[in-house]
């Protein structure tokens, strides 16, 4: 009361903090989500029982960014919740429902990867039963506070809603239902995850052990004990050790991100709010929103086959836009398509029926200044503009980029 300059001031500058921390979340969220859908989508045939998990993973974190970071970012510009309680609710629900799908998705995922490390085999239909499963266990969860046990409310910095941690201790009702969530929707889902995956290690562990003992086998040639040490990575059907490595990234991510807001929610329940400071309270907030973007760049990191289908995905779209801003239909420029380091120049010419294949040989002209490709190709002539179809706009219709050979058996998120 002293000094109530000062005081706006600060909650000015952590308002402004907020929306910039929100808004750059929201920003990578949704390109990097967006990303994972569209790449899955587009290479859906390809996609193994337990790849849906992490599409899945990447729907919880796109509803999140898209449902309520601009929500935030709007009270947050007027230092005060926008639309009341029905607004308020609608918030709390959605952050209950994707962060209960979330962490129940991961705990799903480390219980297939350790059955793919045994015998049990795994099918698409399960994993979509198992994933049906989670959206209706995580509703569940979020629908019971409007059925009357437990409630939703505004977070201590005004700007944020949740369930109504603060006033848990005053209530039976609540208190019990916080009880409840904390035992199945935060304990039960973290010793699923480190008990999965210590086995998943320890498996690893006794194959490495058990194949290097081989080296001590009298007259073994120094080739096949190289090739053995390296095969014991390669030892389970989930044979890449970046898988697993990539796996307990995404769930250490998630659990760094998580655990200090579901601390200080608990100590609020057992002690005054008001002993909490607000930038206490905000932080916690801050990195649970977090949560939503760095999947993505796990998987881009980790995975040759993800990043690869990224890059040509935004080389398709910028072809795309090329294509869009040549609006003139009188040049005769080249379309240039690289084929690895490779340039070969595609010059249009008018198709004849009657010429020799001879002839129509002449349709792929290469430059002086190019590198010849080192194959035998059948070269197919192309229509001149004026054949270009209606829906082109006269533009030239650049080929698309054959893709590489890929093994049936590779994985698009985690090779």
């Amino acid at each position: 009361l002293e000094c109530p300059n000062a005081c706006r001031g600060s909650h000015m500058s952590q308002g402004k903090a907020f929306i910039l921390f929100v808004l750059f979340s929201a920003i990578l969220s949704v390109i990097g989500n967006g990303a994972v859908l569209t790449v899955a989508i587009l290479k859906s045939s390809r996609l193994k029982p337990a790849e849906l998990l992490s599409v899945n993973l990447a729907v919880t974190d796109l509803g999140m960014a898209l449902t309520m970071y601009p929500l935030a970012i709007a009270s947050a510009w007027s230092h005060a919740w926008l639309g009341g309680d029905s607004s308020c609710i609608y918030y709390s629900v959605a952050g209950f429902l994707f962060g209960v799908a979330s962490i129940t998705t991961l705990a799903v995922m480390a219980v297939v990867r350790l059955n793919l490390t045994s015998t049990s085999s795994v099918t698409s239909k399960k994993i979509l039963h198992a994933i049906a499963c989670i959206w209706l266990y995580a509703l569940f969860w979020a629908l019971l506070p409007l059925c009357g046990w437990g409630k939703y409310g505004p977070e201590p910095f005004g700007i944020s809603c949740s369930i109504l941690w603060a006033t848990a201790h005053e209530s039976r009702n609540q208190s019990s239902f916080i009880v409840v969530i904390f035992m199945l929707c935060i304990i039960l889902p973290t010793f699923t995850l480190v008990h999965c995956y210590s086995l998943i290690a320890w498996k690893h562990h006794k194959a490495y052990k058990a194949m290097k003992n081989r080296e001590q086998i009298p007259n073994a040639g120094k080739l096949d004990r190289q090739l053995t040490l390296v095969g014991a990575y390669f030892l389970f059907p989930c044979h890449c050790k970046f898988m697993f490595i990539m796996a307990v990234l995404v769930t250490a991510g998630f659990l760094i991100c998580w655990t200090p807001y579901t601390v200080v929610s608990f100590w609020s329940m057992f002690y005054s709010s008001a002993n909490i400071p607000p930038e206490m309270s905000l932080l916690p907030c801050l990195f649970a929103k977090s949560s939503t973007v760095y999947n993505p760049f796990i998987y881009y990191k980790f995975s040759k086959t993800f990043r690869k289908e990224v890059r040509d995905l935004k080389r398709y779209c910028l072809c795309c836009l090329k294509v869009t801003d040549s609006g003139n239909p009188s040049r005769e420029e080249p379309t240039v398509h690289r084929m690895e380091k490779n340039i070969v120049d595609i010059r249009p010419v008018s198709i004849d029926n009657n010429k020799s294949n001879q002839e129509t040989e002449g349709a792929l002209e290469l430059s002086p200044n190019r590198v010849e490709l080192a194959c035998s190709v059948s070269v197919v002539p192309i229509p001149t503009r004026a054949a270009a179809p209606s829906w082109s706009g006269g533009a030239v219709i650049p080929l698309p980029v054959l893709p590489g050979v890929r093994s049936p058996h590779r994985d698009l998120l985690y090779d």
